[in-house]
C-alpha cells in the first residue's frame, strides 16, 4: 500500500505528543465523535464532517463573536455563506491575550552597506503603532467598506498600516515597490481606494531604488485618493517627498486599540492574481474566513506558537506576506525582511535565521536549489539549532531538494512543501508535525479542504495526473470577485470545468498514501518564484517597442524544479532581434511590468500562433514545450498558425529547453 520512496523525515513520539494538531484531535474525540488515531484519520474526518470540523476549530482557537452565528454553513458552492450572524476582528485576535513585553515583530532591512538594519517591535510598541496609524486614518473619515491601498517593501508599517485598515473595518490592498506605477495603477485603481500607504524607497541587492517619483505618479493614477501617507526607508528629507504627502504618524501609547468588528464575511483585504487576458482579478476575501483558515494553517498545520519566531521570505505583492502576518494570530514572532535573499551572498537568509533564531524558514526552490549548485553548507556556517522547518512555496520543490536540506541544514529540519494560492490565501495540500515528509511530495492534504485529483470526465485519480479540485467548500474562498457584480467572472475563474467543484488549475498526483505531487500549472498564468502575474501585464510593457509586432510568453514547469519563461517574439519588418532590441525588451518589462519577471530566453517566431477567434495559445504552447504533440494539446483545425506549433514542438525536442 506505502509503495515509493523512503521517508526523509519522521515524526518522533515527542513530536506527534507536543504538536497541536494532536491537543485539537483528542479535543474532537469525546463532544464530537471522532474516533480516528492518526493525521489523515483526522483529515478523513474533517472533510467528511465539515460543519463539525470548522466549529471544533473555532472553539479550539477560542474564536470570540459579541453575537452568536446561527448556522456553520449555509449553501453550495459557490454561493457558500459561513457562521452567518457572526461578527468578527482580525486585530482583536492579533491582540489577545500578548505579553506587551514580548517582541512581535523584528523588521530587516539592507542597510546603505552591506549588513542589515534590525528594529524590533514588542507587542506594547507594535499595539502603539497601529493605533497612531488608525487614528489617522480615522481622521481622513476611513471607515467600514473604505479602500485602504499600500504601495511598500516588506516592513513593520506595511504590517501596522494593515491592521490599522483593519481595525477600522476598512478592505486593504498591498504591492511592493518593485511594480511599476502602471502595474500598481491596474490594481489598485479598479478599487478606487481613499488612502495610500506607501514609502521613499526601498534598498535591493546593494541598490537604493528611489520611489518618491512612482509614488507621485501613482497618486495622479488614482482620483479616489484623499491623501497619501509616507514612511522613509531611505533616510530622504521629507521637504523632497511629493506634494501633499503626510508623514507617517507617530505611535500613540497612551490611547486604547479598539478595532470594529465586522460581519464574518465582512471584506478583510483585495488580493490580486492576473489572468493571462485584460486586467489582474482582485480576489475579495472575508475577515472570518481569512482568521478561521490561518489559525488552522499557522496553529495546526505549522505548528507555530508564542516563542516561535516565523520568517518567510516574500513581498506585499505575494499572498505568502498576508500568511506571514497570520503568524501574528498565534502569537509568534514575525520577521519582516526588505532586501534580496543573495546579498551580500548566498548565506543571506541562513544568516538571518541564524542571527534571530528562527523556528520556521520559508523560501522557494530556486533559493535551496542555488545554495545547493553552489555547494553552501549552512548547517556549518550558521547555528540553525533552534531551525525546526523548512516552508517552501511558489513552485514545485524536487526531490534533491529535500535531501539538500536534510544533510546540509539539518536531519532534524523538516520539509513542509505547500500548495494553495491567492484564491484561498492558504495551502491546500503540504506538511504537518505527526507525519512523514517523502522527497518531491506534499504530505497531506490540510484540515478542512476536500482535495482530489479529477480526469476530464471529473472522475476521481489516483497515481495519475489529474487536474487538482475542492470538491466541498472554504472558509476563506472568495466572497466574490471586484466588480463582479452578478458572479459570472467567479464562476467562470473556478466552477466552469466542474459545475460546483473547484477547478483550481494545477495538475497533481495522489499517491496511494494520499501524499501530493504537484506537476504545476494547467493554466497560463505566470508563477515566478510564487509571484504571479498575467501574461497580459508582459504584453502592454512590450507596446512601446515598434519593432515587436506581437509576444508570447509561458511558464515551464521542469522536472528537476525549475522554471523556464520564455518569451516569443514577432517582429517587425526590418528588426533584427540583436543585442540591442533584447535588452530594449528587457528594459521595457522591468519598467513596465517587474523587474521580477524578466523572461529567461527572447525568442523570435514567425508569428505568434491563435485560435482562429483570435485567442492566443498560451496553454497549448506550455503544453508542447512540456513535451506534449501540438495535435494532442489543440485542435490544429482550430489554429491560425499551426506550423509555428510544430518548430515549437521542436525546440522541445531538441532537449536543451525546457
Amino acid at each position: 500500500m506505502n509503495s515509493g520512496p523512503e521517508p526523509i523525515w519522521v515524526p518522533t513520539d515527542a513530536d506527534i505528543t507536543g504538536a497541536q494538531v494532536t491537543a485539537f484531535a483528542q479535543k474532537c474525540a469525546v463532544p464530537r465523535g471522532y474516533r480516528g488515531s492518526s493525521y489523515l484519520d483526522l483529515w478523513h474526518w474533517s472533510v467528511d464532517h465539515l460543519d463539525e470540523f470548522w466549529e471544533a476549530l473555532w472553539e479550539f482557537f477560542g474564536v470570540r463573536s459579541p453575537t452568536p452565528y446561527l448556522a456553520v454553513r449555509s449553501g453550495a458552492m459557490p454561493q457558500v455563506r459561513w457562521f452567518q450572524g457572526a461578527q468578527i476582528s482580525y486585530v482583536g485576535h492579533v491582540f489577545r491575550g500578548r505579553n506587551d513585553d514580548d517582541i512581535a515583530i523584528v523588521d530587516v532591512a539592507e542597510g546603505a552597506r552591506p549588513g542589515v538594519q534590525v528594529r524590533r517591535l514588542t507587542w506594547a510598541q507594535l499595539r502603539a503603532a497601529v493605533v497612531g496609524v488608525a487614528a489617522e486614518l480615522e481622521r481622513l473619515g476611513v471607515g467600514r467598506g473604505d479602500r485602504v491601498v499600500a504601495y511598500v517593501p516588506n516592513s513593520a508599517e506595511a504590517v501596522i498600516g494593515f491592521l490599522a485598515a483593519a481595525s477600522l473595518g476598512a478592505a486593504w490592498s498591498a504591492c511592493g515597490q518593485e511594480y511599476s506605477v502602471g502595474a500598481a495603477t491596474q490594481r489598485f485603481a479598479q478599487l478606487e481606494p481613499v488612502v495610500l500607504l506607501t514609502a521613499d524607497g526601498y534598498r535591493y541587492s546593494g541598490r537604493e531604488h528611489d520611489r518618491r517619483g512612482a509614488v507621485g505618479m501613482l497618486q495622479r493614477a488614482l482620483p479616489s485618493l484623499r491623501a497619501t501617507m509616507m514612511f522613509s526607508r531611505l533616510g530622504t528629507p521629507e521637504a523632497a517627498w511629493p506634494d501633499d504627502v503626510i508623514v507617517w504618524p507617530a505611535p500613540h501609547a497612551g490611547k486604547d486599540l479598539c478595532p470594529v468588528t465586522v460581519p464574518f464575511e465582512h471584506p478583510l483585504w483585495v488580493l490580486f492574481s492576473s489572468g493571462t487576458t485584460g486586467r489582474p482579478k482582485g480576489i475579495v476575501h472575508s475577515t472570518g474566513g481569512v482568521l478561521l483558515e490561518h489559525l488552522n494553517a499557522m496553529g495546526l498545520a505549522l505548528d507555530l506558537a508564542p516563542g516561535d519566531t516565523f520568517f518567510w521570505y516574500t513581498s506585499p505583492s505575494w499572498m505568502v506576506w498576508n500568511y506571514l502576518v497570520a503568524g501574528l494570530l498565534v502569537g509568534a514572532r514575525i520577521v519582516c525582511f526588505d532586501g534580496s535573499p543573495t546579498y551580500p551572498s548566498l548565506g543571506r537568509l541562513w544568516s538571518i535565521a541564524a542571527t534571530l533564531g528562527v523556528t520556521l524558514l520559508g523560501t522557494s526552490p530556486a533559493y535551496l536549489q542555488a545554495c545547493a549548485v553552489a555547494g553552501l553548507r549552512p548547517k556549518e556556517a550558521y547555528d540553525l539549532s533552534a531551525l525546526r522547518s523548512i516552508g517552501s512555496s511558489g513552485s514545485v520543490l524536487p526531490p534533491s531538494a529535500y535531501h539538500y536540506v536534510a544533510e546540509q541544514i539539518g536531519e532534524h529540519v523538516r520539509v513542509n512543501s505547500t500548495s494553495g494560492g491567492t484564491d484561498v490565501v492558504t495551502s491546500f495540500a503540504g506538511g504537518g508535525p505527526t507525519v512523514p515528509v517523502w522527497p518531491g511530495e506534499l504530505s497531506v492534504p490540510s484540515l478542512g479542504v476536500a482535495l482530489d485529483s479529477w480526469d476530464e470526465a471529473g472522475r476521481s485519480v489516483r497515481n495519475a495526473r489529474g487536474e487538482l479540485v475542492i470538491t466541498q467548500p472554504m472558509p476563506s474562498m472568495p466572497i466574490g470577485l471586484w466588480g463582479d457584480t452578478d458572479g459570472s467572472r467567479y464562476r467562470v475563474a473556478y466552477f466552469d470545468t466542474y459545475p460546483g467543484v473547484w477547478r483550481h488549475g494545477d495538475w497533481i498526483t495522489i499517491t496511494d498514501r494520499n501524499s501530493i505531487v504537484v506537476h504545476g500549472r494547467s493554466d497560463a498564468t505566470l508563477n515566478r518564484n510564487g509571484v504571479r502575474m498575467g501574461s497580459s501585464e508582459i504584453y502592454r510593457a512590450l507596446e512601446v517597442l515598434p519593432e515587436v509586432t506581437e509576444s508570447l510568453v509561458v511558464g515551464v514547469e521542469r522536472e528537476d524544479g525549475g522554471y523556464w519563461m520564455p518569451l516569443f517574439v514577432s517582429l517587425a519588418e526590418g528588426a533584427v532581434l540583436d543585442d540591442g532590441l533584447r535588452a530594449a525588451i528587457q528594459t521595457a518589462i522591468r519598467d513596465g511590468a517587474s523587474p521580477r519577471h524578466l523572461p529567461d530566453d527572447i525568442i523570435e517566431v514567425a508569428a505568434v500562433p491563435h485560435t482562429l477567434t483570435g485567442k492566443k495559445l498560451e496553454i497549448p504552447v506550455k503544453r508542447i514545450l512540456m513535451g506534449e504533440r501540438p495535435g494532442d494539446a489543440v485542435d490544429l483545425g482550430a489554429v491560425d498558425r499551426p506550423d509555428v506549433l510544430a518548430d515549437l514542438a521542436m525546440l522541445a525536442v531538441a532537449g536543451s529547453r525546457p
